[in-house]
């Protein structure tokens, strides 16, 4: 399902910054403006996605005429000639399945010992290893 929010663009001195107004003013930028909108369909992605995995809806996306580009172009500090409005688009779920979900694979090495007791257990050596990755950076 695509989702789609209006991003506020605003040409600075080293490139483009963007900000998602309905998205507590969610930010993000880009030295040119290709690399913008791709860094804003990684951004919106990224929030949608980790707002889905919290279990919190997202907020209901504004029309692009009711963005006010003036209070924008005074916040960024940049002539209001400078910015505009776009509308970001993105499939939260399949960017995830590509960006967020994709899994890495790994070599380690661990005792030979360790790895017959893991084995004749039918220890699945991925899922410990995520388990106790997770523990140990307090993800949960």
């Amino acid at each position: 399902m695509l989702s789609a929010y209006p991003a506020c663009f605003a040409k600075e001195e080293n490139g483009y910054s963007v900000v998602f107004p309905d998205l507590n003013h969610l930010s993000t930028c880009g030295n040119t403006l290709d690399e913008a909108f791709a860094m804003a369909v990684d951004c919106l992605a990224g929030y949608l996605y980790w707002l889905q995995k919290d279990g919190e809806s997202a907020p209901e996306a504004s029309l692009p005429d009711n963005i006010n580009l003036l209070e924008f172009a005074e916040m960024s500090e940049v002539p209001v000639d400078n910015v505009f409005v776009n509308i970001v688009t993105v499939d939260v779920a399949e960017y995830a399945k590509t960006h967020f979900e994709k899994s890495v694979k790994k070599t380690l090495t661990i005792p030979a010992w360790l790895n017959t007791a893991a084995l004749e257990q039918n220890i699945n050596f991925s899922q410990v290893l995520q388990e106790a990755l997770k523990a140990r950076l307090h993800l949960g």
